[in-house]
This record gives structure tokens, C-alpha cells and sequence, in this order.
């Protein structure tokens, strides 16, 4: 691989992961729905330890930036749920392959898609937190989209809401994440320094976004993530089929 070529696979990746982050930062999650799939279409080992390093940093940005509207009791549930679901993602991950994780993001990414079409509405209780939460631990440490389950169950609320208490969760679902990820040797020193590149490209993403999230039409940013997780799911089939 030529000097050019690895720097220009960078800087997509570095692109990339900022739509992802600002994104996120906008409506709450998308960034491994924008990310994943074109991180893995440019290297497969930028999934799914890297990007959930990257994200966490996001997470923990949003934390702070939108922290007077977070409830960590309301989340318990959730990240009750979630660790099993870690458990159960990460045996996914030992026994599947780059072609089988493959069709898990893209079956992730039309999840999400689906979820955003017909704005399915479900009631917020302990039982459907734990539920979501295990679903986005399956997802999350097995294709790194670990996002469309609890996005779904807390779309309904306010949007300052969703900012706050989706960043609180995927903060610990990072966290937790790369503490299975690492002992499995799946997340390792060379991985880290894959993602130490994408963490400006996060930060600067996330910077940008809370400076005009106010401002922005949440209704184009939704449109706009729809075009592109389908056009990301062309790319993971397209690779799949090669």
C-alpha cells in the first residue's frame, strides 16, 4: 500500500467518522450507523473496536455538553440489559467472520432505517429499557450500531432528553464494550492505534454540531441519515458479494 493511498484512506476515515459524530450529536445516535460500514469497507479492523473508541469520546463530550438533561436513573434498565447483551454480542464476534459481520452491520443499518421510517412507537418502562438495552449490547459489540434499539424506545421525548440520556448510555455501553473487547483480544494495542487518528475527526464533528444544533432542521439531518445508511448498505452488500 503506497504512502498516498494509506493517507487518503485516512483522511475518508477521519470524514467519515466526523459526519458520524456530528450526527450524533445533532439527533442523539448515527454515528456507527455513517461510520461502521465504510470504516469496515475501507479496513475491517476498524470494526468494532476502534470506532467504539472513537465514539466514546463523543459520548463523553455529550455527557458534559448536555448533562443537565441527563437522568442516570431513568437508565438502569437499560444498562442492566445491556451487559448481557455485551456477553451474548461478543460470542457472535468469536464464532463469525468478516463476511458474517458483514450482514449483521447491514442488517443493523436497515434496523435503523426501518426505525426511522415508521417512527415505531413503543412505552418507556423498566421492561422495555432492559430489552432495548440487551438488543443494543448484541448489536453494539458485535457491528458497533448498537444505537437504533434504545434510539427507538426514547424517540417520543424531548429532543434535549434523547441527547442527554442516549449519550449517558453509550457512554457506559463504550465502556463496557471495550472491556470485553480487550481481554478477547479483539481490541488490542495495534487497534488502538488505529483509532487514535479518528479521535480529532470525533471531537471536531462534535464541536462543530453543538455549536449549531439549535439551528439545524432535524428533519433534513433525519433525511440525510436515511440516504446515507442505505447507501451504506449498498456498500456492506457490494463488499459481501465481491
Amino acid at each position: 500500500m503506497s504512502d498516498d493511498y494509506a493517507l487518503s484512506m485516512l483522511f475518508v476515515a477521519a470524514l467519515t467518522v466526523c459526519l458520524g459524530s456530528f450526527v450524533q450529536t445533532v439527533i442523539g445516535f448515527g454515528m456507527a450507523v455513517i461510520a461502521a460500514p465504510i470504516l469496515f469497507f475501507l479496513n475491517p479492523e476498524y470494526v468494532p473496536g476502534p470506532i467504539i473508541f472513537a465514539a466514546l469520546f463523543n459520548c463523553l463530550a455529550n455527557v458534559y455538553r448536555f448533562r443537565s438533561s441527563l437522568s442516570i436513573s431513568g437508565l438502569k434498565s437499560a444498562i442492566v440489559g445491556r451487559i448481557p447483551g455485551c456477553i451474548v454480542g461478543g460470542g457472535l464476534l468469536l464464532v463469525a467472520n468478516q463476511h458474517y459481520l458483514a450482514i449483521l452491520i447491514a442488517v443493523s443499518i436497515c434496523f435503523a432505517v426501518v426505525m426511522n421510517i415508521f417512527k415505531f412507537s413503543l412505552p418507556v418502562n423498566a421492561r422495555n429499557l432492559f430489552w432495548a438495552g440487551f438488543v443494543s449490547g448484541v448489536m453494539g459489540i458485535s457491528t458497533s450500531i448498537g444505537g437504533p434499539p434504545i434510539a427507538l424506545l426514547l424517540q417520543g421525548q424531548k429532543a434535549s432528553f434523547i441527547r442527554a440520556n442516549l449519550a449517558g448510555f453509550f457512554l457506559f455501553s463504550c465502556i463496557t464494550s471495550l472491556m470485553i473487547l480487550v481481554p478477547m483480544g479483539i481490541f488490542t494495542y495495534e487497534h488502538l492505534l488505529l483509532s487514535l487518528p479518528l479521535l480529532p475527526a470525533t471531537l471536531i464533528g462534535n464541536y462543530i454540531a453543538y455549536k449549531i444544533v439549535d439551528y439545524v432542521n432535524k428533519s433534513l439531518i433525519r433525511y440525510v441519515t436515511l440516504c446515507l445508511c442505505i447507501t451504506a448498505v449498498i456498500l456492506m452488500l457490494i463488499k459481501v458479494m465481491v
